[in-house]
């Protein structure tokens, strides 16, 4: 019987039911492997002095995992340098805080080297492999030159960028080629899969099947497809009602004092347009000076690569700016902006949706951007919440009924914040209605189903030329 073995660059699974925090690849996984017989590999997240590829193996719950640590040059060049300095910023736009440096390159070949390496001895003759994200691109390069021979599927959990970005990218050439080492590369949306094929038209000079399939390239033949992820919807709606998820709302409950909160839930990072959103909600306060005292926002943004220096300076830029808008809009007994750096409980999480009445998600850019999904799988549907959605989300794509912005103007969030907070229960109620309908049928069980599929289907046989063809 085939296993699954799922790598990813970390392997983040709390020991606690319901602790998993704001939205991504953790709880993704794990569902995952819930479902199959399988194994979980990745870094610790530990630094040891010396790289000796040793794995540690646990069983947490249903699944297994198997820790690498990494050493301090690795985390230097991989981690922080190639993974979150080069690629993060490029594929999101970022090309002025970009940073190419030959001993990134380097550490980032090294370390996928030594996963390769590691992994090995337990990837059994009929196991699937399933690679995620940007930090392992050339994982399947490297397991292919220590003669792994399962099909391997590759999943992108980021945007891919556009041609014109990633040919800035010193050896994009090679970074691309790697990838088709893979059976199945899988985008989020078709906007990402059409930019990754544009660059294979334009750069490789291929002819590319409109909507991806089966692709010949550099001698290999991968699967091009598009796998929007999706959540746990039932556990969001059950963990909004659970004994953590009730004490968290009526918590929240308390603390309104007669007043409506606005919620955003994000990773400090630039990419989630945080300064954006806070000047945005600034301009509503402006604009609409009836709703001063009548509202607050809240913004969670739970630290992360505190390391890289772009992330001190946004901290520093977000502490400011939410300074400004309570020292100018702040009564004696009102805060318009509470704004906290804490990580949440997934649980605790579902109750603080289901206490807002409004979810402000306006990423710059973003793969999807589960905080949407999970947000709505949280709300109450007899008083449900009006969810607030950036256009470069990857969820705008499937939650059409959610108020879509462009997050760089400001006067359009401010609007469609007054326009949330004044809609009516209808409205409310049927726009809810059908992006909880798109939550539950695209949820984390369809999207692993669907990739999993591709990844056990072989591909299809070129057709033979009948004689007088060939003639």
């Amino acid at each position: 019987m085939s296993r699954l073995i799922v790598v990813s660059n970390r392997v983040n699974l709390p020991k606690e039911s319901g602790a998993i925090a704001v939205g991504g690849l953790a709880p993704a996984i794990a569902a995952a492997l819930r479902e199959h017989q399988g194994v979980w590999f990745g870094w610790s997240g530990e630094t040891t002095d010396v790289y000796t590829g040793q794995i540690a193996m646990e069983r947490i719950g249903e699944v297994t995992v198997a820790k690498v640590d990494l050493d301090a040059q690795d985390v230097e060049e991989y981690y922080d340098g190639y993974a979150n300095r080069t690629l993060w910023p490029l594929f999101h736009n970022r090309i002025d805080l970009t940073a190419y440096e030959r001993s990134f390159d380097a550490g980032y070949a090294r370390v996928n080297r030594r996963f390769a390496e590691a992994l090995r001895p337990l990837i059994g003759p009929d196991d699937l492999i399933w690679i995620h994200d940007y930090h392992l691109a050339p994982l399947a390069r490297e397991l292919r030159a220590l003669g792994v021979k399962n099909r391997i599927g590759f999943f992108l959990h980021i945007p891919w960028p556009a041609r014109q970005l990633l040919t800035t990218l010193p050896g994009h050439r090679k970074l691309v080629e790697a990838m088709f080492h893979y059976d199945v590369i899988g985008f989020q949306t078709e906007d990402h899969l059409t930019a990754f094929t544009d660059y294979l038209i334009h750069e490789v000079g291929l002819d590319v099947p409109l909507g991806g399939g089966e692709v010949e390239a550099f001698g290999r033949t991968s699967r091009l497809g598009v796998f929007p992820i999706g959540i746990e919807a039932k556990a969001f709606s059950e963990g909004a009602h659970s004994a953590t998820g009730e004490e968290s709302y009526q918590r929240i409950r308390e603390s309104l004092g007669g007043r409506r909160m606005i919620v955003g839930v994000d990773r400090l990072d630039y990419s989630k347009g945080l300064e954006e959103r806070f000047q945005a909600y600034e301009q509503f306060l402006t604009d609409q000076a009836a709703q001063r005292e009548k509202v607050f926002l809240l913004q969670i943004a739970t630290v992360s690569r505190d390391g890289v220096e772009a992330y001190q300076d946004l901290r520093a830029r977000l502490d400011a700016i939410s300074g400004r808008v309570n020292g100018r809009f702040a009564t004696v007994d009102w805060v318009p902006l509470r704004y906290v750096n804490s990580g949440y409980r997934q649980d605790e999480l579902a109750g603080i949706y289901r206490a807002s009445s409004v979810g402000l998600v306006t990423p710059l850019r973003d793969g999807m951007n589960l905080v949407a999904k999970e947000y709505v799988a949280s709300q109450d549907p007899d008083d449900p919440g009006v969810l607030i959605l950036s256009r470069f989300a990857g969820a705008a794509s499937q939650m059409s009924s959610a108020l879509i912005v462009n997050p760089y103007d400001r006067d359009d969030v401010a609007a469609a914040i007054q326009r949330a907070l004044s809609m009516g229960f209808a409205e409310r109620r049927k726009r809810w209605e059908k992006l909880m309908d798109g939550v539950q049928r695209d949820d984390i069980g369809a999207w692993r189903e669907r990739f999993v599929e591709a990844l056990k289907s072989p591909p299809r046989p070129k057709p033979r030329l009948a004689s007088n063809d060939a003639a």
